[in-house]
């Protein structure tokens, strides 16, 4: 049974710095995308950035610049530095992987930037 399972969430202050963690848990092999979306309160759930198993990245052009996205195939984990945070950002941070077809999420990381 696939689990998705976010960590690093917290309260930070505007300019700072997270780093988000992503594992996936279960019999895996051959994950494919990998990536992150966030929810922020009151607002649909946006893209934040993607990753394929070559390393390929993609961003939300909001997030160029000071979000990145990374990969650890090994140990079947996804990570998201995020940089120069805005109170903007403010959000639930979710995490996806696609395997075998499926699109599996994790439940989510709170993430709030006080100014």
């Amino acid at each position: 049974q696939m689990q998705v399972v976010e960590s690093g969430g917290g309260l930070v202050q505007a300019g700072g710095s997270l780093r988000l963690s992503c594992v996936a848990s279960g019999t895996i092999f051959r994950i494919k995308n990998m990536g992150w979306y966030r929810q922020a309160p009151g607002n649909e759930r946006e893209s934040v950035a993607t990753i394929t198993p070559d390393g390929s990245t993609n961003y939300a052009d909001s997030m160029k610049g000071r979000f990145t996205i990374s990969r650890d195939n090994a140990n079947d984990t996804v990570y998201l530095q995020l940089n120069t945070l805005k109170p903007e950002d403010t959000a639930v941070y979710y995490c996806y992987l696609d395997w075998r077809g499926i699109t599996y999420w994790g439940k989510g990381t709170l993430v709030t930037v006080s100014k």
